[in-house]
C-alpha cells in the first residue's frame, strides 16, 4: 500500500515499537555518557538533577505527543514549527536537530567501536573503521524500512536492558551489603552550588530527549493520536526509573567525591563502578551493554536524521531529491543515503571531542520551539492544560544558558549560519519551493 498522498511513509508502528524506538534513543549515551558527566560536575546531586530533568521532559514530552497526534508527519518540531509558528522557527528546529544529531551518532558509532574493541582485545587503531562499517550496515538496515529497523532495535534494546538490569541488581546488593549511608538521598547538595546543580540538570536533559524519535517517525505510526503519547510518556516512565537507579549505585559504588574529581573525558563510570564492586563478569556485562546501547543510539539517530531531511527536502529548505520516499512507501531513501554518508565522514575523522554541553544547548532551543508550538494548538486539537508547555518553555529557557557561555555563544552563531544557509537556498531553488502546507 502506498503512502497516503503518493509520497507518504507507510503506518507500521504499533504501541510496542514506537516505545521500544524511544527507548533504543535513551537508553544509550545517556546512561552511558550524560550520567558520568553530570555526576563529575554535582557529585551526588546528579539524582535530584535527574530527576528535575525528568520534570522537564516530561512537560517537553507532553507537548510533542499532542503535536505528533494533530500533525503526525516525519520531522518533529521541524513541521510543528512551520505548522503553528513561523517558517523561520520551523527551520531553526530541524537546523540545530541536523547539526547537533549528525555528531552525536557519529559519537556513538565510534563509541560502538571503542567499547567492542575494548571488550574483545582488538586494536583501537581500527576504531573509525569500525565506526564507518557500523554506520553502513544501518544505513543499509534502514534502508530495509521501518519493519526491520524495528525488529533489529526490539533485540538491541532488550540485550541493553539485560546488561544494566544485571548492574542496578548487583550494584543495590553491594550498597546494601555497605549499609544505609552508602546510599545518595534526592536531597544531596551539588558540590558546585546551585549553578552546578542546574548546569548538571540541563546536562541530564539531553539523556530525555530520545523520546523525540517517537514524534519523529509520526508519519509511521498506526493511530498516531492514541500510540504517540501513549509510547512518549511509557518510554519516559521507564527511562526515568532507570536513570535513577543506575545513577544510585555509580554514585553509591564509586562516592560523590570521586566522581566529582574525574577528569571529564571520564565519560562513563558504570564500568569504573562495577569494578570497584568486585563482581565476576558485571563489568563485562556493562560493557556487552553500552556496546548494545551505543548501536541503538546509532540506528535511532539514522531514522530520525533520515526523516527530518525528509521533512525538509519536501518543503525544499534541503534539495527536493531528499524529499522522496521508496516506491513501496518504506523509507525515504535519498535522505537515509546521506545521513548515512554525512554520519560515516563524521566517524572517519576518529575524534569523540563532541561537546555533550553544546548538544545540551542546542535540544533546549529546540524543545523551546516545540513548547510555543504546543501553545498555539487549536483548543480542540489539545490533549494537555496550556499550562504544561508554558513551564516546558520556560524551563528550556532557563536551563539553556546555564551551559558555558562559549557553548551557547557558538550554537547561536551556527543558527545564524542555518539562516544564512536557507537565505541562499531560498534563492536558489525559489520557483520549484514548496507550498507551506504542502507536507501536512
Amino acid at each position: 500500500m502506498k503512502g497516503e498522498s503518493g509520497n507518504r511513509l507507510e503506518r507500521r508502528l504499533g504501541l510496542p515499537g514506537a516505545t521500544l524506538m524511544g527507548l533504543g534513543s535513551m537508553i544509550g549515551t545517556g546512561v552511558f555518557v550524560s550520567i558520568g558527566i553530570a555526576a563529575g560536575v554535582a557529585g551526588a546531586a546528579v539524582i535530584p538533577a535527574i530527576v528535575v530533568a525528568a520534570l522537564v521532559a516530561t512537560c517537553n514530552a507532553l507537548s510533542s505527543a499532542q503535536l505528533a497526534a494533530s500533525h503526525a508527519v516525519s520531522g518533529g518540531t521541524y513541521e510543528y514549527g512551520y505548522q503553528y509558528l513561523t517558517p523561520g522557527l520551523g527551520f531553526a528546529a530541524g537546523w540545530m536537530f541536523l547539526c547537533a544529531k549528525s555528531a552525536s551518532a557519529a559519537t556513538a558509532a565510534l563509541g560502538f567501536a571503542g567499547y567492542l574493541l575494548s571488550l574483545v582485545g582488538g586494536d583501537l587503531r581500527l576504531i573509525p573503521w569500525l565506526a564507518v562499517g557500523a554506520t553502513a550496515v544501518f544505513t543499509l538496515l534502514v534502508l530495509g524500512g521501518i519493519r526491520r529497523s524495528s525488529r533489529m532495535n526490539t533485540f538491541i534494546v532488550s540485550v541493553t536492558l539485560l546488561a544494566l538490569s544485571a548492574f542496578i541488581a548487583a550494584g543495590l546488593v553491594f550498597l546494601s551489603g555497605q549499609g544505609a549511608a552508602s546510599f545518595p538521598t534526592l536531597g544531596a547538595a551539588a558540590t558546585g552550588g546551585w549553578s552546578q546543580m542546574a548546569y548538571a540538570t540541563a546536562l541530564m536533559f539531553v539523556a530525555f530527549t530520545g523520546y523525540a524519535r517517537i514524534a519523529t517517525l509520526g508519519e509511521e505510526v498506526r493511530e498516531p493520536r492514541t500510540v504517540i503519547p501513549r509510547a512518549i510518556i511509557l518510554t519516559l516512565a521507564v527511562t526515568g526509573v532507570l536513570y535513577v537507579l543506575v545513577a544510585l549505585v555509580v554514585v553509591g559504588a564509586i562516592g560523590s567525591e570521586r566522581l566529582a574529581s574525574l577528569p571529564a573525558a571520564e565519560a562513563t563510570p558504570l564500568e569504573l563502578a562495577a569494578r570497584v564492586m568486585n563482581l565476576s563478569i558485571v563489568p563485562e556485562i556493562v560493557a556487552l551493554g553500552a556496546v548494545t546501547a551505543m548501536l541503538g543510539v546509532l540506528l535511532n539517530l539514522i531514522l530520525g536524521l533520515s526523516r527530518v531531511v525528509l521533512a525538509m527536502g519536501r518543503r525544499r529548505d534541503l534539495p527536493s531529491l531528499f524529499g522522496r520516499v521508496s516506491r513501496d512507501g518504506s523509507a525515504p531513501a535519498p535522505a537515509v543515503v546521506a545521513v548515512g554518508i554525512l554520519i560515516a565522514l563524521l566517524a572517519s575523522l576518529g575524534s569523540v571531542e563532541t561537546s555533550w554541553a553544546f548538544s545540551a544547548f542546542t535540544v533546549l532551543v529546540y524543545y523551546a520551539i516545540t513548547n510555543l508550538a504546543a501553545l498555539r494548538l487549536p483548543r480542540g486539537k489539545r490533549l494537555y492544560p496550556a499550562w504544561i508547555s508554558a513551564a516546558g518553555l520556560v524551563a528550556c529557557l532557563f536551563l539553556a544558558f546555564w551551559v558555558p557561555a562559549a557553548i551557547w555563544v557558538a550554537g547561536i552563531g551556527l543558527l545564524a549560519a542555518g539562516f544564512v544557509w536557507q537565505w541562499l537556498a531560498s534563492r536558489l531553488w525559489s520557483r520549484d519551493r514548496a507550498p507551506a502546507d504542502e507536507a501536512s
